[in-house]
């Protein structure tokens, strides 16, 4: 069930990271600013977080493979309508309409793992299940890049990457379970709570009085904006500074070649090097990735085997501390409320990337596709000063949360 599960998710991106690699040619066949596309890009990411904060709450109480598919489904159709789409507005309904179907799979997959794994052994069953969804971006830009080597034009970019999501969609309806008792093996556990839990109502005003915690939240959504940052302008860098060369776009693989390494490696670095201190681990990511932003600026932009390391460095960095995020619901709130605010954290990772994209197109229009490293490396440092701020609250406010 966690591999098909996995493998279900690595195609799940080539539904939303494929818009990066359209966005030069989708600009100029508009005739729009490139704020204009950040705002295209914003709306996918306003209706994903939407998403986070319902569909959790849903796939405890309906069929998280149903679900899967369904969003699979919707969000394949979303973008071949965006494909044969020539008006603005209709793309940017479309793609806001496309976020909240991709949201239909995160959640649900997790509710799925964890019917199927004992809580003793989720911690490795949910690190493979996030290094998939960091592979997944792999996926996209592979794809995507040989696409455009073949010449082909920007509705194409919407149409064939997705053909592998319909397949993987499929092949998980068909395989996957939604609880061990559907195979005749015995639950793990009670998947509908007793009366008198209380309800969701306390469970989210909890988690919001928690300013430790919130702090936190808003640190990961600087973290977020710098990811998605980097997803969506990063195509448009290397197709700008290509000279009509395709073979330097391959430069730009490393970019999520280093998030699904970091992903996995920074459990590793916060259990080892920093003994469990998550906010220490997240510092440094986040420090790190903000010269590593700035080394990319200053580097000549012909140079692709070292834009090719720095990418990795980027990705490494920038991705691998979000790993460390997670596990703060379980150590600030409690076991209680793990699930609350995991959706509450990814709602704020979302809200910030989507505020941030038409900000970042701005500054494309202002001076030049380089220059969003700058305000990229300003927004890791927002993040690292942020999760700091967390750590030390209590001592701030002379009192615990």
């Amino acid at each position: 069930m966690l591999l098909i599960t996995m493998f279900c998710y690595l195609f799940f991106y080539t539904g939303r990271h494929n818009f990066g690699w359209a966005s030069k040619d989708l600009a100029g066949d508009l005739g729009i600013s490139y704020a204009l596309i950040g705002w295209i890009s914003a709306g996918m990411l306003f209706g994903y977080a939407f998403g986070q904060l319902v569909n959790g709450n849903l796939a405890d109480r309906f069929s998280p493979r149903a679900m899967i598919l369904l969003g699979g489904v919707l969000s394949v159709m979303a973008n071949v309508a965006i494909s044969f789409s020539s008006d603005y507005l209709a793309i940017l309904v479309l793609w806001t309409l496309n976020g909240y179907f991709q949201s239909l799979a995160w959640a649900p997959g997790s509710r799925l793992i964890s019917n199927w794994w004992r809580p003793e052994e989720r911690g490795k069953a949910f690190g493979l299940y996030t290094m998939a969804a960091g592979s997944s971006s792999v996926v996209t830009f592979l794809v995507s890049i040989v696409i455009l080597n073949n010449g082909v034009e920007w509705p194409y970019l919407f149409r064939l990457p997705v053909l592998f999501l319909l397949f993987a969609v499929l092949l998980f309806y068909l395989v996957a379970r939604d609880k061990p008792s559907e195979l005749g093996f015995s639950d793990l556990y009670r998947t509908k709570q007793p009366n008198g839990i209380d309800s969701w109502t306390t469970r989210y005003s909890a988690v919001f009085q928690n300013k430790k915690f919130m702090i936190a939240s808003v640190s990961l959504g600087f973290e977020s904006m710098a990811r998605y940052g980097l997803i969506v302008w990063v195509p448009l860098y290397f197709l700008g500074s290509s000279d009509g060369k395709f073979e330097n776009l391959w430069g730009s693989l490393f970019l999520p070649i280093g998030m699904a390494v970091g992903a996995l490696s920074f459990g590793f670095i916060s259990d080892s090097l920093f003994k469990g201190n998550r906010h220490r681990s997240i510092f440094l990511g986040m420090a790190v990735a903000a010269l590593v932003l700035v080394g990319i600026y200053v580097a000549p932009a012909d140079n692709w085997p070292l834009g090719a390391l720095l990418m990795f460095l980027a990705g490494f960095f920038v991705y691998g501390p979000q790993a460390n995020f997670w596990p703060l619901s379980p150590d600030m709130l409690g076991d209680r409320l793990v699930g609350t605010g995991v959706g509450v954290m990814n709602t704020f990772a979302y809200l910030f990337a989507a505020l941030g994209e038409p900000l970042l197109g701005k500054v494309i229009d202002l001076t030049d596709s380089a220059s969003v490293f700058v305000a990229l490396a300003c927004i890791c440092t927002l993040s690292a000063a942020t999760i700091l701020v967390s750590e030390r609250w209590p001592s701030i406010t002379g009192k615990s949360e």
